[in-house]
């Protein structure tokens, strides 16, 4: 089975990168596929709603955008999905907002195929906002028909300069907690699909 993890961050490598990649590491020794999948250098042009993936046969977005390239198809080879963004403003960056916008349009028009995935969200920030940024993740989720683990805590933790997020021993257990939450799912949702 395979988890890709996306960074939503438009900076390579920062605590968000790290964050997902905490997560990554803990579904990997279980023994999971995994990926890390970076917004960083990516302008994701927002969904315009034109609905033309609702015209074509193959699950794709219609808009001539390089940056959005293979995305959709990563989303469907995936069994579970994290999505980590740090708080602009008291929500996702633009680029987490602008991706997920499109691949839930393109997968409510090409069979849902998000529909009993297994997603998680993981928020990060200097001191505060990770919560909304945490929901508003997790709406995309449930309004997707997936299904979302949870762990000792809300998925979220603080850090402003890179590197900063490992130094939240809190925040960096709750995302391994989480992570090991999320195995256990999907084997056991694995489990169930071949019964």
């Amino acid at each position: 089975m395979k988890v890709l993890g996306i960074s939503g961050s438009p900076r390579s490598g920062g605590n968000t990168a790290i964050a997902v990649q905490t997560a990554l590491d803990v579904l990997a020794e279980k023994g999971f596929q995994t990926e890390l999948l970076s917004l960083a250098g990516r302008q994701v042009k927002p969904c315009k709603g034109c609905g033309g993936c609702s015209k074509v046969e193959k699950p794709r977005c219609v808009q001539d955008d390089p940056a959005f390239e293979g995305i959709i198809e990563k989303f469907i080879e995936a069994d579970g999905i994290l999505v980590g963004s740090p708080v602009y403003f008291g929500s996702a960056t633009p680029e987490t907002m602008a991706m997920l916008d499109r691949v839930g349009y393109v997968s409510r028009h090409s069979n849902q195929f998000l529909r009993r995935k297994v997603g998680a969200a993981i928020a990060v920030a200097r001191r505060a906002g990770q919560n909304f940024t945490f929901a508003q993740i997790n709406y995309f989720f449930l309004l997707s028909e997936m299904i979302v683990p949870g762990s000792t805590y809300w998925n979220i933790a603080f850090g402003r300069k890179p590197g900063e997020v490992a130094d939240d021993a809190e925040g960096i257990e709750t995302i391994k907690t989480l992570a090991e939450n999320m195995a256990w799912l999907m084997n056991k949702l694995n489990d169930t699909i071949r019964d």
